[in-house]
């Protein structure tokens, strides 16, 4: 039974951090690209960042690109997303997502992923 299960979010004042973990198990992870994405109240869901099945490439939309990290580590089937100086915006359910065989990293859609979690809440208050 394939699984993603996201953690870590919370709710977080303007200009602090939070790590966001994604646990996967049920499917071959190393070989799968993963993205995190978010969706705000009312907003349809947008790609944030991605990396591809080695970690050996990142890749970030503009508005969190030098804020956000993404990082995986393929030994403990775990995807992180490291937030940095969070912003009122940035407020959303974010969930982690697969993706087979993306050799290198890129934006993604979410009509292309394979497997999703069900996400964790993230709140930045002003």
């Amino acid at each position: 039974q394939v699984q993603l299960v996201e953690s870590g979010g919370g709710l977080v004042q303007a200009g602090g951090s939070l790590r966001l973990s994604c646990a996967a198990s049920g499917f071959t992870f190393p070989n799968y690209g993963m993205g995190w994405f978010r969706q705000a109240l009312g907003k349809e869901r947008e790609f944030v960042a991605s990396i591809s099945r080695s970690g050996g490439s990142t890749y970030y939309t503009d508005s969190v690109n030098g804020r956000f990290t993404i990082s995986r580590d393929n030994a403990k089937n775990m995807v992180y997303l490291q937030m940095n100086s969070l912003k009122p915006e940035d407020t959303a359910a974010y969930s982690c997502a697969a993706r087979l065989e993306m050799g290198i990293a890129t934006h993604l859609t979410p009509g292309r992923m394979d497997y999703w979690g069900e996400g964790t809440l993230v709140t930045v208050s002003s």
